[in-house]
């Protein structure tokens, strides 16, 4: 196999690497907030519920959380397993993410000072308002590069889908290499995710640079 044929096959893997990535923050970003919500909430059983839920998500492996996700509803339900290996992958991929950035959240949160709430209340806001208006946009610039830290670390993570037979890039690379007896599909998928990573460290640095407007 040339190193032409081996890039454009794996690139067609590529493509499914992206598709766990953009799927998964486009599911895990909000289900987080929404997470972090729970985690602070008044009620002691709502928040150490979900703190719990956060420990063990944060606690067991991923790969782990694949399995479960894929195989668990056959093995303790005799639910046939899903033809789309996606659907799974990006439910495992999401929940995970999601308690990550529920925590990230919470802390951003937490970091804005009481006072901020005292004074939008005496405005009249009301608590949604103030927390749309106010809170959320600062929480957003303190936790940018917490958040590209973990969206840097997803585009690495996506090769764990390999666990789960399913085609993204790292595994296709791995079959390659296993038929060619050759490590050049590795170096290869290196290569992608190196300037995948580039690129996303490239529009977060965008995206931050561009909430630093005090600076």
């Amino acid at each position: 196999m040339t190193l032409e044929t081996m890039v454009l096959k794996m690139g067609e893997g590529f493509g499914k690497t992206c598709a766990i990535f953009f799927l998964t923050l486009l599911f895990s970003l909000p289900l987080g907030m929404a997470v972090a919500l729970l985690r602070m909430s008044r009620n002691r059983f709502v928040s150490a519920a979900t703190r719990g839920v956060i420990s063990v998500l944060r606690g067991t492996p991923l790969m782990l959380q694949l399995l479960a996700v894929t195989y668990g509803p056959y093995y303790l339900f005799g639910i046939s397993v899903s033809r789309n290996k996606l659907i799974p992958v990006v439910i495992a991929f999401a929940i995970n993410y999601a308690a990550y950035f529920a925590e990230i959240y919470r802390g951003g949160i937490e970091s804005i000072p009481a006072g901020q709430y005292e004074a939008a209340e005496v405005l009249g806001y009301s608590r949604g308002q103030t927390f749309m208006r106010i809170i959320l946009p600062q929480v957003v610039k303190r936790i940018l590069p917490s958040v590209t830290n973990e969206v840097v670390t997803l585009v690495k993570d996506t090769s764990m889908a390999f666990t789960v037979s399913y085609q993204e890039m790292f595994t296709i690379g791995k079959q390659i290499a296993n038929s060619q007896t050759s490590f050049i599909p590795f170096i290869v998928a290196g290569a992608f995710y190196y300037v995948f990573n580039l690129i996303v460290d490239f529009v977060m640095g965008r995206i931050e640079k561009g909430l630093s407007y005090y600076r």
